[in-house]
């Protein structure tokens, strides 16, 4: 029987690339310019990162970097891990993926249901710290026979993918129409490899990167944020910053607004930072005309992403959405502009340091913390209490010299600023003070006394809210 006519591909690695695109008429329904997007939702891995997966394997073949039966190592937490673990499968490759424990436990499930180890390393560690993550990799390369690590980060494989695929479909599909592409930079190579091919088709052709702020690409310093897959505290091989033409910032509350938007209005779920990139695309529609096309590229599908995005209580919990009745901004709008400050320690500051802080202050409890206002609550690193700094140089008789990271407890409970006062009463219950997010950045503390007076002033609280 001859199977020639069959429409029907001969693995699935076939199946990479030739994603399709889609107007967001709903979104773009107030911008002159079409907003389109190419959904690299439908690669089989889910995400973009399949295509440079597989060029990245097919270099190292031919160059006999990889041979048959060898591993492939590479530091990643998410859809880099999927491609790779997806070409492994078909041509017979074990893989070890390393991760931070700062990634959802879903991502570590989804690289093991394809077959792959994966390594759990602090995330709270130096790069050059032997247990980091660059440095677990590095070590099981020199260590396991027959290792190959792909590092997408400088790998210029990466961005040839999208040069070879991604941008000829793009060009394709708008009959060379497109004035605008719109995409965020992670590794840089989607970007880089895109850019790279529309302006040689057309040197006018507009390549946007939609950051978060934040990372260095949008001139930040790269301090954590909580959108993942984009952005970096580094500058990539990979990407080459001679092609982007503009770099518009974007929130985590823009970027998860957006996808809840994309996903509710368009029926599109998409993750974080497709949300990322569609908010700067509507960026730049806005002064566009008619004659303009702006495509936007999704990179992922808001499936990886249910435990925090489209969590409603992991929303709550971090600030990013308001809930029914007296909220906690409420309590702390009504306090004097000085107290709403967030009060912290470093972790180098003495135990003497921190008790003088939380008397002066009255409080029970302080987060420790590295960095400036505005923090991240990546940079939160545990917490000390009163009560028992006091017992510890009450043992010594003399306060002690020794530092707070020698003693500190793990982090105080969160609530978020919009979360009821309800809620935050329940968890008062349980810890006598609560780290107060917004946004997703750490902005104030509430004890039980701050909720005390607010009920004491209930009876005025309600008249002047009408």
């Amino acid at each position: 029987m001859d199977h020639q006519d069959l429409d029907i591909a001969d693995s699935v690695l076939d199946l990479i690339g030739k994603t399709p695109m889609v107007k967001l008429p709903r979104i773009g329904k107030d911008t002159a310019c079409p907003i389109v997007a190419k959904l690299e939702t439908t690669n089989p891995g889910g995400s973009s990162k399949d295509r440079p997966a597989v060029t990245m394997i097919d270099e190292a073949e031919e160059a006999g970097l990889l041979l048959p039966g060898g591993t492939i190592i590479e530091p990643t937490s998410g859809n880099t891990g999927v491609g790779l673990a997806i070409v492994a499968a078909q041509r017979g490759y074990k893989c070890i993926f390393v991760m931070t424990d700062k990634v959802s436990s879903e991502k570590v499930a989804l690289l093991e249901a394809y077959g792959a180890e994966v390594v759990v390393c602090p995330v709270a560690v130096a790069p050059e710290d032997p247990r980091s993550y660059y440095s677990t990799a590095e070590r099981l390369v020199t260590e396991i026979p027959n290792a190959y690590r792909p590092n997408q980060y400088h790998n210029q494989a990466n961005p040839k993918a999208h040069y070879l695929t991604t941008g000829p479909e793009i060009w394709e599909q708008t009959r060379g129409r497109i004035t605008h592409f719109v995409a965020g930079a992670g590794t840089g190579g989607t970007i880089t490899g895109v850019g790279r091919f529309l302006k040689e088709q057309n040197p006018d052709v507009q390549i946007i990167a939609a950051d978060p702020t934040n990372s260095v690409y949008s001139g930040g310093s790269g301090r954590p944020y909580l959108v993942e897959g984009v952005g970096e505290d580094f500058w990539p091989d990979t990407y080459d910053p001679s092609i982007v033409d503009s770099t518009i910032a974007v929130t985590d509350a823009e970027s998860f607004a957006m996808a809840h938007r994309v996903t509710v209005e368009e029926g599109i779920l998409i993750g974080g930072s497709g949300g990322t990139a569609v908010a700067a695309a509507l960026q730049t529609a806005q002064t566009l005309t008619a004659e303009d096309l702006v495509v936007v590229l999704i990179p992922d599908s808001g499936r990886g992403y249910l435990s925090k995005v489209f969590d409603k209580s992991w929303m709550a919990n971090m600030g990013f959405s308001k809930q029914e009745g007296s909220t906690v901004a409420d309590l702390l709008d009504q306090r004097a502009r000085g107290e709403s400050e967030l009060t912290y320690v470093s972790p180098e500051s003495t135990l003497e340091e921190a008790i003088s802080i939380m008397q002066e202050r009255a409080l029970p409890g302080i987060p420790v913390a590295n960095g400036e206002m505005p923090l991240a609550i990546a940079e939160v690193m545990g917490s000390v209490y009163q009560h028992s700094l006091l017992e510890e140089s009450s043992k010594t008789n003399q306060p002690s010299p020794g530092k707070v990271e020698e003693v500190m407890s793990p982090n105080m409970p969160t609530v978020g600023v919009g979360e009821s006062l309800k809620v935050a009463a329940a968890k008062l219950e349980n810890s006598q003070v609560l780290l107060v997010l917004d946004d997703g950045q750490p902005r104030s503390l509430l004890t039980r006394s701050d909720l005390a007076g607010a009920h004491a002033g209930d009876g005025e609280q309600e008249e002047t809210s009408k």
